[in-house]
């Protein structure tokens, strides 16, 4: 275990689990850590993905282009992509020089007569030159990053070349490990349905929304999502002034009843604050500040 445990104790005296742990990988120490979110010790080569919020194991990276993290069970297929569709620029590339060729030979005109007799070819030339070399740098790194064992993220963070990579195990077993080793199942089962109780939920929910006192910060329930969202203290205190100054004005009496619409408009209590003071368990303020009202 870690060393950093030894000051990782709670405040009441129960102890939490140790923030990293030592594994040992080919006569290697690789310290894994462990997550506050997904609520486990990632494995060796293991990452937390922000956009994904999932532990991705050998992760390489988040390709935006493909929706998805790269990882040890698509990283073979994301090289394929990469690779075929380096393969498609240079085939379209070489291709529309073969045709405009053929209209230089068939029309006997130079290069430009060419391009206005077939501008499509013009446009995808231009168009795959650029791609090429974006597509194909990309494939020429990962082969790299194929024939040592390693990913983007650890080449771009570890940098093994000052030290010795303890994944790296030779150029040969490396393409077998990455092309033709089995592909492990996925240890989630996205597809699962969950069973939720929303009565139950609903009621609890509503139990710890009556039961807050001022003073404790606010929150509001997401019964779809079974989340709390936070409400910020200073808006909340802003209602409860307002609140507070119209059941004063109606006590003392010094805002006039019907002056006109705009003043009426000022004191009265709206929607959106009634809701909110339902939700905080205030019902029974504003019942009484209707019967002074009314009283009035």
């Amino acid at each position: 275990m870690s060393a950093d445990w030894a000051g990782s104790q709670s405040g009441v005296g129960i102890p939490s689990l140790p923030p990293t742990k030592d594994v040992v990988v080919n006569g290697v120490i690789v310290r894994v850590k462990y997550c506050q979110t997904c609520m486990l010790y990632r494995p060796p080569r293991c990452s937390h993905c922000s956009i994904c919020n999932n532990c991705v194991d050998r992760f390489d990276h988040h390709c935006p282009w493909v929706g998805q993290c790269i990882g040890k069970r698509n990283y073979r297929f994301f090289f394929m992509f990469v690779s075929s569709t380096t393969i498609l620029c240079l085939y379209v590339f070489v291709f529309c020089w073969v045709n405009i060729k053929k209209i230089m030979d068939a029309y006997h005109c130079n290069l430009w007569r060419a391009f206005l007799k077939s501008p499509v070819s013009g446009i995808l030339i231009l168009y795959t030159f650029l791609t090429a070399w974006f597509v194909g740098g990309l494939t020429v790194f990962h082969l790299y990053l194929i024939f040592t064992n390693q990913t983007t993220y650890e080449n771009f963070r570890y940098r093994y070349d000052s030290k010795r990579n303890p994944y790296n195990l030779g150029c040969v077993r490396n393409i077998f490990e990455i092309f033709f080793s089995k592909i492990p199942k996925s240890k989630n089962n996205f597809r699962e349905k969950v069973k939720l109780d929303s009565s139950s939920l609903f009621a609890g929910s509503m139990s710890l929304a009556r039961t807050r006192s001022p003073e404790m910060p606010k929150a509001s329930f997401d019964v779809g999502m079974g989340k709390r969202q936070t409400v910020a203290a200073e808006d909340f205190e802003e209602i409860h002034n307002q609140i507070d100054s119209v059941g004063g004005l109606e006590r003392c009496g010094t805002q006039p009843r019907h002056t006109n619409q705009v003043d009426k408009a000022n004191w009265e209590i709206s929607p959106d604050i009634r809701m909110l003071a339902a939700e905080f368990g205030m019902e029974h303020g504003f019942k009484d500040r209707e019967k002074v009202r009314r009283g009035h």
